[in-house]
């Protein structure tokens, strides 16, 4: 069984940073792809920043050119550098894994992680 585990999270003033970082566990063959999400309350969950197998990554609009997603391939964890961040940013942030095991391919989630920005 994958289990995914966010952190990193907190809170932190308008213009701040965090980095947010998810740890996967468990059996994988291969990842196809690493994403983070995000959900803010009343809001629908939204993709916030994709990154595939061979490292191409893809951002929303509204975090182009403050989040940046990155990937540690050995131990197959992701990373979300949050910078400029704004108080529309504040969310539950969650880890998404789509890979294969010994079940197949695969869809996994973490529980989601804090992130608050003060103005």
């Amino acid at each position: 069984q994958v289990q995914l585990v966010e952190s990193g999270g907190g809170l932190v003033h308008t213009g701040g940073s965090l980095r947010l970082s998810c740890a996967t566990s468990g059996i994988i063959f291969s990842i196809n792809s690493m994403a983070w999400y995000r959900q803010a309350p009343g809001k629908e969950r939204e993709l916030v920043a994709t990154i595939t197998r061979g490292g191409t990554t893809n951002y929303a609009d509204s975090v182009k050119g403050r989040f940046t997603i990155s990937r540690e391939n050995v131990q197959n964890t992701v990373f979300l550098q949050m910078n400029s961040l704004k108080p529309e940013d504040t969310a539950v942030y969650l880890c998404n894994v789509v890979c294969r095991t010994m079940r197949g391919a695969g869809n996994y989630w973490g529980k989601g992680i804090q992130v608050t920005v003060s103005s």
